[in-house]
């Protein structure tokens, strides 16, 4: 779902993906939910005329990102298909994140293809039904969920399967990784809990079994034809870089193959809520101003907070030592969530950056 011809300096500028919440409302109530979502709009989320007017902002940035309608679950929103033919008539790539209820159906896709969505991302965060239909607080989920795939496999719909991966879950990720290759998925993004919204009741990963999943994920890279990506796990990039040794600062190696650019919340990422406000990231609620009273293209250039996650030399801990800080960061939102720092060093990273001693406990306290 990533556009492409993006490069370190455009991070200044520009976010790769922007993501636009464009209600709050759903009818699932998903263990994890970041938005604490609700089955009612909320009476302050932004109009249709208004709606429109961000889109029309978003092309302003100088290099245009992908626009995400998410939520919440977009379908809950009437004139969703509205805003989506508005998005494609300013040239914007639109990518779709509904929510696996009823309101899914074969001819809901489709009327979302014939207004423009170019991908759909789809969540899936079990093997079988028992553990997904948990997740998402609905019995149902998992077979709406499965017909979705299909559905989007007629309809000729790239799709990312998103997969929030917990202690409850963490068992079924092998079999899930087959499962899916059965559907001619374009992208795996296997989330890293944040605890923030309804999420703070589920139990996130150690350290060490994240790097136990990093192993798991590298294997299945090898083997499955589809892409496999991290969210909120940058520390994944450094798994991959120690693995396959590619150079740093994005140089190629002899294979071709650069060091990852380095996105992470506020770098490369941009999100604004059903009412307008600007956040770094859906998991950051670390308010950077408020759309319409603010541009959302000054904001992403401008804000100090926006400026400060995107400078890597201002991470705390042993996040500001790491050889591997540029390319990773660490998750800028559970460093927020955990310690009330964005700074603060990655709380769930195993890795030791070679040579730093008593310096690392010292940083922590600077």
């Amino acid at each position: 779902m990533l556009p492409i011809n993006y490069t370190e300096e455009d991070f200044a500028t520009s976010p790769l993906m922007f993501y636009y919440e464009v209600t709050q409302a759903c009818d699932l109530v998903c263990k994890h939910c970041r938005a604490s979502a609700q089955p009612e709009a909320h009476p302050g989320q932004l109009s249709p005329e208004e709606s429109r007017a961000l889109i029309d902002q978003v092309t302003q940035f100088p290099k245009p990102p992908t626009l995400v309608f998410t939520g919440g679950d977009p379908l809950k929103r009437p004139d969703l298909f509205d805003l989506i033919r508005h998005a494609r008539s300013r040239d914007l790539r639109v990518a779709l994140t509904p929510s696996a209820t009823p309101l899914a159906t074969y001819e809901a896709l489709a009327n979302a293809k014939e207004a423009g969505v170019s991908c759909l991302g789809v969540s899936l965060d079990g093997a079988d039904a028992e553990t997904h239909d948990a997740f998402r607080g609905w019995s149902g989920s998992y077979d709406r969920t499965m017909e979705m795939l299909e559905d989007a496999k007629r309809l000729g719909l790239p799709v990312q399967v998103n997969t929030t991966v917990t202690k409850r879950n963490v068992g079924q990720l092998d079999p899930l990784a087959d499962q899916l290759a059965e559907h001619g998925i374009m992208m795996w993004a296997v989330f890293f809990l944040v605890p923030v919204g309804r999420g703070i009741e589920e139990q996130r990963l150690s350290a060490d079994e994240c790097e136990e999943v990093f192993e798991l994920l590298w294997r299945q890279t090898q083997r499955q034809p589809y892409a496999i990506k991290t969210t909120e796990a940058p520390h994944y990039r450094r798994f991959v870089m120690q693995h396959q040794g590619d150079p740093l600062a994005g140089r190629s190696d002899s294979h071709g193959r650069r060091a990852p650019l380095g996105v992470r919340d506020g770098k490369g990422i941009m999100f604004v809520a059903h009412d307008g406000q600007v956040f770094p990231a859906g998991f950051l609620p670390l308010e950077c101003g408020r759309f319409p009273e603010q541009s959302v293209v000054d904001a992403y250039q401008q804000h100090p907070n926006f400026r400060t996650l995107r400078d890597h030399d201002l991470l705390q801990g042993k996040c500001g030592l790491c050889e591997y800080r540029s390319a990773c960061g660490g998750s800028r939102s559970r460093a927020f969530a955990l310690t009330g720092d964005p700074m603060a060093e990655e709380p769930d990273c195993r890795h030791q950056p070679e040579g730093t001693g008593e310096l690392v406990e010292t940083l922590n306290y600077r």
